[in-house]
């Protein structure tokens, strides 16, 4: 066996102590960002085309992130064909992660409103049937008492022409959609301006809302 010289141990002991400190500093780094992870909270909500409500949502200070999917149906791992072509049950919705200390779950609910029809009860613009119809799917009675006093807030403002239909419902499991489906906005810029503008979204919106609106 060949004798290794003490210059070339000192060499390696230096690689080794110096590997040591990178990685002990790389998880120091790490663990503030892993409780801040656990300290972020989630809502979901449904507004109709998903692109849309994540597009809105996104330009929201305070939301961290935004997945589009399922939730609300009978449908274990439901598929975009069968949740828009078949009686599921789902609604298209969008998954909301936010930082509760830089936005509240009051605030993103009458966000949510003014970002559709909510006196639509057969689903949203040009999009009709049941998984287009709106909804605020609440994990707890604090989300339901905020959610439906928000509601009570607007009905009681008379800014709105008709009532509102928007329903509040107990969470169930959320089945995040195809790949294809998450950051359609992004990823299809031209194909999803058109869509939104053919919808008549924003329009519409601002129809209801006035400077209220939340549009894009």
């Amino acid at each position: 066996m060949r004798i290794r010289s003490a210059p070339f141990v000192a060499i390696v002991a230096g690689i080794a102590a110096t590997s040591l400190a990178f990685f002990s500093s790389a998880g120091a780094e790490d663990k503030p960002a892993t409780e801040a992870a656990k300290h972020m909270s989630s809502a979901v909500f449904a507004g109709g085309c998903f692109w849309c409500v994540e597009s809105d949502f996104d330009k929201f200070e305070g939301v961290i992130e935004t997945v589009s999917g399922y939730t609300g149906g009978h449908v274990a791992n439901p598929t975009y064909k069968q949740v828009s072509h078949e009686n599921t049950g789902h609604y298209e919705s969008v998954k909301v992660t936010y930082d509760p200390d830089v936005v509240s779950y009051n605030q993103l609910v009458t966000y949510f409103l003014h970002s559709v029809d909510p006196t639509d009860a057969d689903g949203q613009f040009c999009d009709k049937g049941e998984s287009y119809r709106t909804a605020i799917f609440v994990s707890n009675p604090d989300e339901r008492a905020t959610a439906e006093a928000d509601i009570a807030t607007v009905e009681a403002s008379g800014v709105l022409p008709a009532p509102i239909v928007t329903k509040v419902i107990n969470a169930d499991t959320f089945w995040p959609a195809e790949e294809y489906h998450q950051d359609y906005y992004t990823k299809n810029p031209l194909k999803y301006r058109y869509y939104r503008a053919a919808c008549g979204r924003d329009g519409r919106v601002k129809e209801l809302w006035g400077d209220q609106a939340t549009t894009h």
